[in-house]
């Protein structure tokens, strides 16, 4: 039966290359896309799930022992008739997961018998039920319980990584905005800045999987600091007895100088310094023998031949209406040591100085300097490549985009403040589940590749996979029905997944 299913498998591998192959082109009389004559039927004993995928991560999830995590850990319900804690935080959450984003959608699964078949349930709660649920986390204690609940499943995922991974950890921190037009919504505010009414979720996540580690629901008006020293020093008691070596970043909102002597014996750190005066000053005292120049590296490797770059459309637009623009000329940078007035150490404060020239309609109006500032307390590694390593922040942001327009994580399907910090935690979960099935995977290449790929692009490869679900005793058989170029990198993942244990 074995040797049967391997045949087939590689007959089909080899059918759909060949059949996309570049050769015997002819002529066609008309468009390939033609009109056939159609007619829709109900199978009678066919029983299909467009999303197959999704019993690989419930397989994940049953491994790790998420249910009874959940269960333990956030008891809010007095008694289950019949759903579970788990019951209502996974249904949202492989709702989520699915492409689902209000409440409602969660009749795309309970009312899809296959689906019910698949995850081998009688029923999943219906979207006002869950909505009862995400109101009964009553308090911030509740939410920091369910969001501590997740960390041993993640201690799991971490501890299964190579060497490598776990020689660094490194937590960004930063705030962002959702907006609603909603007029009723419980601790909603106004946010001067963006000019938006909404919330300001607080986000820390680890740079190396992508992962969410803690979110904690704020309104707009909120500072991008507000409560971070609390949820950063969680997120380091989570990290620091897994990974050797822990980095802090971020923005100048998160440089709170009362905190750095103690994040110094904890971890080392990096944030944004605002271009003050007295910091301006000092830059410009450096005798300029002690500048060094930063070169940045290429975007990305050619790994081919060099192309010619196409014409620059938009720099040709700048200069035919006169539009004043800056150019980077060189950049330097330089270490000097600092105190902080709220410390009692000394650190290291680096500076980036640009040369900018100024230009309009394409004369040139002058050049000037513009310096940046970062402060740090590792004391050996070179300037530049603590500044090339501070502007990696930035994929953070790539991150919460993923977690806005991907999956619907910044979201508010109540009206009630707790209620809607509780949904992020859940889709942030949903989020991290793509985090930790690439993370869990065997070969490294594809590994990196799942751990940065889009969220959308993620649900297309590895969850719409459509499947005949088949009961046999004890046993539900996933039958793939169609074969795309990545069946056999799914079949792989499963067969390995099928496999895997945790301790």
């Amino acid at each position: 039966m074995k040797t049967k299913k391997r045949k087939k498998e590689a007959q089909r591998q080899r059918a759909l290359p060949a059949r996309l192959a570049h050769r015997d082109f002819t002529s066609p009389s008309q468009p390939l896309l033609g009109a056939l004559p159609i007619r829709y039927e109900l199978a009678d004993r066919t029983r299909v799930v467009s999303m197959g995928g999704l019993g690989l991560i419930h397989q994940v999830v049953m491994k790790l022992q998420l249910p009874a995590l959940l269960n333990g850990a956030v008891p809010v319900l007095h008694r289950h008739l019949p759903y579970w804690e788990s019951d209502h935080i996974l249904a949202l959450c492989y709702s989520a997961l699915t492409g689902g984003k209000p409440l409602q959608d969660l009749q795309r699964l309970r009312q899809d018998e296959v689906v019910l078949d698949a995850l081998g349930v009688k029923r999943l709660p219906a979207p006002s039920t869950v909505g009862d649920f995400l109101r009964r986390f009553t308090s911030p204690r509740l939410i920091l319980r369910l969001q501590e609940a997740i960390n041993p499943a993640r201690v799991k995922v971490w501890q299964r990584q190579p060497g490598a991974f776990r020689q660094q950890a490194t937590l960004d921190v930063d705030g962002t905005l959702m907006a609603t037009d909603a007029e009723c919504m419980e601790g909603i505010d106004y946010c001067a800045y963006k000019q938006l009414w909404g919330y300001g979720p607080l986000l820390i996540t680890l740079a190396e999987s992508r992962e969410v580690l803690y979110v904690v629901n704020r309104s707009a008006a909120a500072p991008s600091h507000q409560d971070a020293p609390l949820w950063i020093e969680r997120a380091l008691d989570l990290v620091g007895p897994v990974f050797e070596k822990v980095w802090l970043r971020g923005d100048t909102d998160f440089s709170l100088t009362r905190y750095f002597d103690g994040w110094d014996a904890r971890a080392f750190f990096i944030f944004g310094v605002d271009a003050m005066p007295h910091l301006v000053d000092l830059a410009q005292a450096v005798a300029e023998h002690e500048w060094t120049p930063l070169i940045r590296p290429a975007r990305y490797e050619v790994q081919t031949h060099g192309r010619r770059s196409p014409p620059q459309i938009k720099a040709q637009r700048i200069r035919q209406r006169g539009f004043e623009e800056l150019h980077t000329l060189a950049e330097d940078v330089v270490s000097v040591p600092y105190r902080p007035g709220q410390c009692t150490k000394t650190y290291r404060l680096l500076i980036l100085r640009k040369h900018l020239q100024r230009r309009q309609g394409g004369q040139v109006l002058g050049e000037e300097h513009r310096y940046f500032f970062y402060i740090t307390n590792e004391p050996t590694q070179p300037t530049d490549d603590l500044v090339l390593f501070y502007d990696q922040r930035a994929d953070q942001e790539n991150t919460i985009a993923q977690l806005k327009s991907g999956l619907p994580a910044f979201h508010a399907p109540t009206h009630d403040f707790l209620a809607n910090w509780t949904y992020m935690v859940i889709a942030t979960l949903a989020w991290n589940l793509k985090a930790w099935y690439g993370l869990l995977l065997q070969e490294p290449a594809l590994r990196q590749q799942v751990v940065r790929m889009e969220f959308k692009q993620f649900l297309q490869r590895f969850l719409q996979v459509p499947c005949q679900i088949i009961r046999q005793g004890r046993y539900l058989i996933y039958r793939i029905v169609h074969f795309t170029l990545d069946t056999p990198t799914f079949l792989k993942i499963a067969n390995w997944f099928t496999r895997m244990a945790f301790p």
